[in-house]
């Protein structure tokens, strides 16, 4: 029996119909049509094509799990992705050709640094004298008391994204920058397993199966709604605030 096959005869025996799967999962008649016959060109690519298995499966009371490892099997699990295809560029870079130094201009620079250092230096020593002689005429006891200040609390801004994601669940995840489009990290996450990522740049994390899985940014918690099923995207940057995230619906 096909995974579509599976899905229909859950459904049937469920006794719901393809409208109700949709309202339930919110995904689209047509595309559950689709499943059910085994295509699977109208979910968007694998990612969301297991999704969309996961929910249709849960709606109908079946047991995902083994759909997925069929449509793994069948379809063929994602390739996983090498250092080498994340950190080679898109296009060879040149590099300039080195030029001679410029003398005449490097000692121009020089002397109009040094002519300004030394009227720098003779107006500070002028206003100085001039400001300690006008100090020396006054009584030391008119001289006001300094006010204690409180010390300023600096809060410094994260320079990078400190992402960690701890999964108690099996879950396929894929990390993306939001910058360049490319893909830092795609694969299965299994449970007990955590992982951490470094990023000076806004990415997107997709997360096929957000309840088995519990993501900090720069020591924060982020708030994923209990009890969701879909897969969600988190689009994460620095100075926003962080526990905000999206479902990936078809």
């Amino acid at each position: 029996m096909t995974i579509g096959d599976a899905l229909a005869a859950g459904r049937r025996q469920a006794g719901m119909t393809v409208t109700q799967v949709s309202q339930r999962t919110c995904i689209r008649e047509t595309i559950i049509r689709g499943i059910e016959r085994d295509d699977f060109s109208g979910c968007g690519g694998d990612f969301y094509a297991r999704g969309h298995i996961r929910s249709i499966a849960r709606a109908v009371d079946l047991d995902p799990q083994p759909l997925i490892a069929e449509y793994d099997a069948t379809v063929g699990a994602p390739r996983a992705i090498s250092a080498a295809d994340v950190f080679q560029p898109v296009t060879p870079v040149r590099l300039k050709e080195r030029r001679r130094p410029n003398w005449t201009a490097a000692m121009a620079v020089a002397l109009v640094a040094i002519a300004g250092v030394f009227a720098y230096v003779h107006l500070n020593a002028h206003s100085a004298t001039a400001a300690d002689n006008k100090r020396s005429v006054q009584t030391a006891n008119t001289r006001p008391k300094p006010s204690p200040k409180a010390s300023a609390v600096v809060q410094h801004q994260p320079r990078r994204l400190n992402i960690k994601l701890t999964a108690t669940q099996d879950s396929w995840v894929v990390l993306t920058s939001l910058r360049t489009g490319q893909t830092i990290f795609a694969g299965m996450v299994y449970a007990g397993q955590s992982l951490r990522w470094y990023e000076k740049h806004s990415v997107r994390l997709q997360i096929d199966n957000p309840a088995g899985v519990v993501v900090s940014v720069n020591g924060s918690k982020n708030k994923i709604q209990r009890g969701t099923t879909q897969p969600v995207n988190l689009n994460l940057a620095l100075g926003q605030p962080q526990g905000t995230g999206r479902h990936a619906r078809s």
